[in-house]
């Protein structure tokens, strides 16, 4: 059986409905010869829709038409722009796709009849136990199973004559706070409290429970609740709910089924509908089907128990993790950090990829000159990443960069891997991924999604300190650097001559400081402008950078005037590299690019310092000896002037 690459798209795996789901697929990929690479996102936890932008970004990072095929979980997806965009990323790699709960035309389909089981909930609630007055919480609008739930519910009541205030309605997202919101919102705007409140979820409807009793009502005695999912087991709860059960990792299993039918040439038919069942129990005020047994308690007491330390322990090493990170203050420190935890955990595969632009200064930085970067090109994965880290089989490998295509080194072909990819960000700003494979451990749940976001938020502290060390250095360049010639001004030249000049005084060594003063910048100024001006200065820097090879420090001192100075100087060396400036400012007038002739005059002085002499001393002798040899030039030329008349 040939392995085939198949990309999964969810949110949210910390909850119940997701992970069920994912655990299907984890037990069917390998007899079905399937890699699954599941893209994640934790969204709406935060409330942020910075943060929410940037984790919606990991469904950008797959080219979905390297993959064979995928499995989308869109309908956990609540921002619907990013749910056809991916419908459309998938329609336009051509590759077969199987929808989880969502019927999407063209698609393979996995999917409940939603309407029949919130019907039996709804008709069971109005029969069997009598109730007229009713609230409902729905999941988000948009959402084809929230919707199917709520139509159905509508229908339902309008069968039996029975109208309802669109106040009794509630739009949550299934999560648990939006079910206290639920109650918090019925409270103040309904105008009585219902007999009954049927929820879209568990989830929601536990939550709703809470804030039930908090407020002073009984479930089922003031108030019966449903639910649907079956998220909770008989004892996870402090009530029995009402709910409806679903075959969830069975919808995992299918779904990877179907592909290797699909790719076997064999589909035996487009959707498949699964059974789901009614289950009436204490919350709408059945009672329970049975009563516990004191063995039964006791291993669910164990369970609790032993998942209890588990979670002290991974939470302790998590804040370890978090600590060490945060104490970091370089890249290279953090990286090492990292590679340490990553040993401690072992995982079967760990893979830390950067953006090649995740450091920049998203102010400053520029494309090219003149064209500053968009923010949006911060907000995008590169087409190559950096791998700092990539661990396999306890393993660190050497490998620095890979195509975004790739998403991570290339692997041996045995099928059956389920690796996690999740986004590494800051707000919008996309710093990288992190690709992570541990099948000792389940990730479908908080404390991942925690580990995750604090590997952003330290990551995100390193990029700033690297930002501030370059704004510090970019202030010492404006302190140091002639913003005009680009190379150091006055200030500079002080810095950076000052320790050499003072290693000469101590050991005695040979100093040469040389003084160069433009020709007739001023004439030059006044007949082609000043930006010709400029030009020639330019072109005097630019000699100065190709003439002075051995370490020299050298300067626009001020105007028209250069000075460089070197250690371990003769008189022969100051006059090879006069004649080298010469030769230089030579080459640029045979150029014939100027409309002026570049002209400079040299003064130099080689002399071993004494400590009674300051570096400045020199700089005063080697301008007197530019004068002198300045004057020559114009005796030169007033000679030349006479004979010529």
């Amino acid at each position: 059986m040939d392995k085939r690459r198949i990309a999964v798209i969810v949110a949210g795996i910390d909850q119940k409905y997701q992970s069920e789901i994912l655990d299907g697929m984890k037990a069917s990929a390998a007899e079905c010869g399937l890699d699954l690479s599941v893209f994640v996102s934790f969204i709406g936890t935060m409330e942020n829709a910075g943060h929410d932008t940037g984790e919606f970004n990991i469904f950008s990072l797959p080219d979905l038409s390297t993959f064979d095929g995928a499995v989308l979980l869109t309908n956990t997806i609540d921002y619907p722009p990013v749910a056809a965009r991916i419908l459309s990323d998938i329609t336009e790699a051509g590759i077969p796709a199987v929808s989880v709960d969502n019927d999407v035309p063209g698609m393979l389909h996995i999917g409940i009849d939603n309407k029949t089981a919130m019907r039996e909930i709804t008709e069971h609630f109005i029969k069997h136990h009598g109730f007229t007055r009713f609230n409902y919480i729905s999941g988000p609008p948009a959402n084809s199973e929230s919707d199917d739930r709520l139509e159905a519910f509508l229908e339902v009541l309008k069968e039996n004559n029975i109208e309802i205030d669109r106040k009794r309605i509630y739009h949550g997202d299934f999560r648990a706070p939006e079910g206290r919101a639920a109650i918090d919102y019925f409270l103040r705007y309904a105008p009585e409290m219902p007999e009954a409140i049927i929820c879209a979820n568990d989830v929601m409807a536990a939550a709703a429970i809470d804030r039930l009793a908090e407020s002073g009502y009984c479930v089922p005695e003031d108030i019966a609740v449903s639910g649907f999912d079956h998220s909770f087991e008989r004892f996870d709860y402090r009530i029995e709910l009402t709910t409806v059960s679903r075959p969830l990792k069975l919808s995992g299993k299918l779904a990877c089924q179907m592909l290797r039918e699909h790719f076997d040439g064999g589909v035996k038919e487009r959707s498949r509908i699964l059974d789901m069942k009614p289950c009436f129990s204490e919350s709408c005020g059945c009672g329970s089907g049975r009563k516990a047994t004191i063995a039964e308690l006791r291993a669910r007491n164990y369970s609790s128990y032993r998942q209890s330390d588990v979670t002290q322990y991974y939470l302790a090493r998590l804040n370890r993790l978090s600590s060490g990170l945060l104490g970091c203050s370089s890249f290279e420190q953090y990286i090492t950090s990292l590679k340490i935890i990553t040993k401690e955990m072992d995982p079967d595969e760990f893979y830390f990829c950067l953006c090649t632009n995740w450091n920049e200064d998203t102010i400053s930085v520029r494309k090219r000159p003149g064209k500053m970067k968009k923010s949006a090109d911060y907000s995008e994965y590169t087409e190559e990443m950096l791998i700092p880290i990539a661990y396999r089989n306890g393993v660190f490998l050497d490998t620095e960069r890979i195509s975004r295509k790739e998403l991570i080194p290339p692997d041996d072909d045995t099928p059956g891997k389920v690796r996690y990819f999740v986004p590494l960000h800051f707000g919008d700003r996309c710093l990288g991924y992190m690709g992570i494979r541990i099948d000792r451990l389940s990730l479908h749940n908080t404390m991942f999604q925690s580990w995750c976001i604090s590997i952003s938020n330290s990551l995100e502290n390193i990029r700033k300190l690297i930002v501030l060390e370059c704004a510090v250095e970019r202030l010492g360049k404006l302190y140091a650097q002639d913003s005009f010639s680009g190379i150091y001004n006055r200030n500079g030249f002080v810095e950076a001559a000052e320790k050499k000049y003072r290693d000469c005084v101590d050991q005695q060594r040979a100093i040469m400081v040389m003084f160069i003063d433009l020709d007739g910048l001023k004439l030059i100024n006044d007949t082609f402008g000043h930006s010709v001006g400029d030009n020639a200065i330019c072109c005097i820097a630019g000699i100065l950078r190709d003439s002075c090879t051995r370490g020299e420090v050298y300067c626009r001192f001020g105007g028209d005037e250069f000075i460089v100075f070197a250690a371990d100087y003769t008189e022969a060396d100051a006059e090879a590299l006069t004649r080298t400036i010469s030769d230089g400012i030579g080459i640029v007038n045979t150029s014939g690019g100027n409309p002026f002739v570049l002209s400079a005059s040299i003064g130099s002085v080689v002399s071993i310092p004494t400590k009674e002499q300051e570096l400045f001393d020199f700089v005063t002798a080697a301008d007197k000896k530019m004068y002198v040899e300045k004057q020559k030039k114009h005796s030169k030329y007033l000679k030349q002037s006479s004979e010529e008349e």
